[in-house]
């Protein structure tokens, strides 16, 4: 980021911190936004560096009281009609025995924040807090302009076989709980690019499900409204209006839908399930609307590696003797008569690169290998997170990350010890099935961003 701008410069006005560490009191913490205020600001953004009122500090126990406190007296002191843009909140560390006093606290706050409250937060340890570091706040820096709606990356051409049709990205992955946990959900998110043709921009949803259901449930649903008979709905009739209206009114014209988490023994049947889905959003819409799609599957657990010949050929290997980024195998060593590939998009930082596996199971937009792997490949330089390209498509990437964040919305179990028990959100009726309660909603100002990352 040195000598670097975002491209589009997010605004943070209105803010409030509090500290759950007792070692970082207002002084420390005034030091560090400053520092943090100053770092958005080279890189473009608009930060006020005046909270809307004082920081507070407080006990790890006492989040929901203090953070719904806090709120409420920003927002008495806000004029009309204004809202809070961000929540910077400052943890103790997370290692050793504090891990688990550190993940409950983490979570609650951002259920709390993004659930019941409607503000993006983001959590800084203490340590470096402590010990503020420049390469920290360009990291928290960018990750608090995607929060705030802005976009660090876009790539300085046309993403090739994007830029010539309106089209919307999709990605989809569902995780599953722990082993040994027989009755929790599993959970889906779905997010979809918002902003075309940049394509960097992308919103989320998240459901919970059958217990290690695979298909994703909620992609279109329909259900009996007493006043308005049968109504349909889910995930991709939202993602779609959404795209409709932050771009002028215009559906997309084509789809393409990667998938993260699926084997080959699944293939067929999420294929056959959520590409009809997929078709009834689509018509739920308009009858006669009918976006081409290509549905892809990205795979990371494989035991593929790829090698140079060479490890001394600087044409094909780094300094470090993996593969160089943008390395493709589509021949040989994959299928005989179905469209897939090899993908190495990243850089190896420690130990042997691993390349992605995408498999494409359809696709009605005739993409030749070269521009679907140009395509993939090109995207996974705009993940917002960092300035490196990383090892899958970033839309899986973010799928992945807010369905874990989604892990956080689940009420917890408390013994009467007061510790915390397992996750668990499914409840067995009186014939023994597994009934799934639904997740809290999203706040809308939430969802509209990034809030994920």
């Amino acid at each position: 980021m040195k000598d670097k701008k975002m491209v589009d410069w997010g605004t943070v006005n209105n803010w409030i911190c509090i500290s759950f560490c007792s070692k970082v009191g207002p002084k420390l913490a005034h030091n560090f936004w400053t520092k943090l205020a100053d770092t958005c600001r080279i890189y473009g953004m608009a930060f006020n560096s005046v909270p809307v009122i004082p920081p507070l500090n407080a006990s790890p126990d006492q989040v929901e009281e203090v953070l719904k406190t806090l709120y409420r007296k920003a927002m008495n002191k806000l004029q009309q009609n204004k809202e809070l843009d961000l929540l910077i909140a400052i943890l103790p560390d997370n290692n050793g025995s504090l891990y688990e006093i550190f993940m409950s606290l983490a979570g609650d706050l951002k259920r709390i924040c993004e659930t019941d409250i409607g503000i993006v937060s983001q959590c800084c340890l203490s340590k470096y807090v402590l010990d503020i570091k420049g390469p920290y706040l360009t990291n928290v820096a960018l990750k608090i302009n995607v929060k705030v709606g802005g976009s660090n990356t876009a790539l300085a051409a046309a993403i090739p076989s994007v830029s010539d049709r309106r089209t919307i990205i999709f990605g989809a992955d569902v995780t599953h709980p722990s082993p040994g946990e027989d009755s929790s959900p599993s959970i889906a998110a779905v997010v979809a690019s918002q902003d075309w043709p940049e394509i960097t921009k992308y919103a989320a949803l998240v459901c919970t499900q059958a217990h290690r259901k695979e298909v994703i449930q909620d992609l279109y649903k329909t259900w009996q409204d007493p006043v308005r008979g049968i109504v349909s709905g889910g995930m991709i009739k939202e993602h779609l209006i959404s795209f409709q209206r932050a771009n002028g009114g215009h559906k997309p014209e084509r789809i393409i839908f990667y998938r993260d988490g699926v084997s080959e023994g699944q293939f067929s049947h999420v294929l056959s399930e959520e590409l009809d889905d997929i078709r009834k959003a689509c018509a739920s819409l308009e009858p006669n609307y009918k976006p081409t799609i290509t549905f892809i599957v990205v795979q990371k657990r494989h035991h593929t590696r790829l090698f140079a010949k060479n490890h001394n050929d600087r044409k094909f290997a780094d300094l470090k003797g993996n593969i160089l980024p943008g390395t493709v195998v589509d021949s040989d060593i994959c299928h005989p008569t179905e469209f897939d590939f090899y993908l190495c998009s990243h850089a190896g930082i420690m130990g042997t690169s691993r390349p992605a596996h995408y498999h494409v199971l359809w696709d009605e937009n005739n993409f030749t290998a070269d521009a679907l792997q140009t395509l993939t490949n090109n995207l996974c330089y705009t993940y917002a997170r960092c300035t490196r390209s990383v090892s899958i498509v970033p839309p899986a990437y973010y799928a992945h990350l807010a369905a874990f964040r989604a892990r956080f919305y689940m009420e917890r179990e408390t013994s009467e010890s007061g510790s915390r028990l397992g996750s668990s959100r499914s409840t067995r009726g009186p014939d023994g099935s597994v009934a799934v309660r639904p997740l809290p909603a999203l706040r809308e100002n939430v969802k509209r961003v990034m809030f994920y990352c």
